[in-house]
């Protein structure tokens, strides 16, 4: 797509402001009267404990899945940029990195890396990976002379592209657990507002356009032959979430080449480890704690975390271990939460005739239907995404049970 693959993040920045308005108010206000630590609680509170347990269920099993994509793309990113590192032991040293320190660590260590992580990956692809990237494609003239026109463009893109990237990522920024971690961590609405319209600029535009761009330097290294030497030549099969890492490799020396490589594994891994946290959370509280009436003391609370985060990362690490594309990994994630939570959220805050019974199903069916358009590669009409049909089935069942089961525990104040 080029240049039109930003659109993608652009999702991300109309996501950021529409929860920075509609949700964070409300959310952050029920948060601190309740002292909430998870998001499936809001659902106990609005709707009923079996809802909760569900929707716990529903985004730990995102979670798991997302940050299974996170250490694939490190695995990625470190076999084509070390020779002779086999896929399979890449995977799991970034497994055993990002699941050791996150173990050890919990959110507060999550915090700290972070926050070093961002600060490494801006820096690397500022100063280093474009300016020098682009010096070694030779340039404009080369770019235009090896990518087609529309590669330049911001139009090389499908309307069904659009609809599909926008109802997958756009909701996630209401049902995300790691997002509402963070509203609760904010001692106002306003300054977790602030936080987002921030975040918001970060991924579109800074994000996306220089992701983007440097896919297109890669896109020019190997049409032209750079490299070849790995036996990656023009019309060969090569996995295209793989031309990043080896065009760094190609045109970086080795001391710049560490630089660049920590900013990338940067963003994977705290990406990885936020991910990986927000699924032990739900494990922990909002299924673990419901099931089973565990014992209660801080020692005792921190050793069971530190042991579910550990297994969660074990079985990440597994999923990852089956999987080849990142992005359809990541994709798959996010809509099968979309489709489930999505709905049930919006009427927990917005429709005040939402019944638990309602949110139940709303929840089975939604996530039920992508589920399963998904694993049996159903054509559906236009090429659209089945989390549409996820999320549109999901509305339909709460509407309906919403009347015919009235009731539900709590309103908004």
């Amino acid at each position: 797509m080029g240049l039109s693959g930003s659109w993608m993040l652009f999702t991300g920045l109309v996501g950021a402001w529409l929860s920075a308005v509609f949700l964070i108010p409300k959310a952050s206000k029920v948060a601190s009267r309740l002292k909430l630590f998870t998001f499936p609680q809001l659902f106990e509170h609005f709707y009923s404990p079996r809802v909760a347990l569900l929707a716990g269920v529903i985004s730990a099993i995102g979670y798991i899945g997302f940050t299974s994509s996170q250490l694939l793309a490190g695995a990625k990113l470190a076999s084509a940029s070390f020779q002779g590192l086999e896929m399979n032991s890449a995977l799991i040293i970034m497994g055993v990195i990002a699941v050791g320190y996150t173990v050890m660590g919990g959110l507060k260590a999550v915090i700290y890396t972070d926050t070093v992580q961002w600060l490494i990956l801006m820096g690397g692809l500022v100063f280093i990976g474009i300016p020098l990237g682009y010096h070694a494609i030779g340039g404009m003239e080369a770019i235009r002379a090896t990518l087609p026109d529309e590669f330049l463009t911001l139009n090389n893109v499908e309307w069904q592209t659009l609809v599909n990237w926008a109802v997958t990522i756009i909701p996630i920024w209401f049902v995300g657990m790691t997002l509402y971690q963070r509203i609760y961590a904010t001692r106002t609405a306003k300054e977790a507002q602030k936080a987002w319209y921030i975040a918001s600029i970060f991924e579109w535009p800074i994000m996306a356009f220089m992701g983007v761009i440097l896919g297109l330097f890669a896109r020019v290294a190997f049409e032209n032959g750079m490299f070849a030497y790995m036996d990656y030549t023009r019309g060969s099969a090569m996995d295209a979430e793989m031309g990043l890492p080896l065009l760094l490799r190609t045109i970086l020396p080795v001391g710049l080449m560490g630089l660049m490589m920590s900013a990338y594994f940067s963003a994977v891994m705290s990406t990885a480890d936020s991910c990986l946290m927000a699924a032990s959370g739900n494990v922990q509280t909002d299924i673990l704690q419901k099931l089973f009436k565990l014992p209660k003391g801080q020692r005792y609370t921190l050793l069971l975390s530190q042991l579910i985060t550990f297994i969660i990362g074990v079985l990440a690490l597994l999923i990852a271990l089956q999987m080849e594309n990142v992005l359809d990994l990541m994709l798959h994630s996010y809509a099968f939460m979309v489709s489930g939570l999505f709905i049930p959220v919006l009427g927990a805050f917005y429709w005040k005739r939402g019944s638990a019974v309602a949110a139940f199903w709303a929840m089975i069916i939604g996530g039920g239907t992508t589920l399963t358009l998904t694993a049996l590669s159903v054509g559906l009409p236009f090429g659209l995404d089945p989390n549409i049909f996820g999320i549109s089935a999901s509305a339909v069942v709460f509407l309906f049970f919403s009347y015919l089961f009235p009731g539900r525990k709590n309103v908004v104040d």
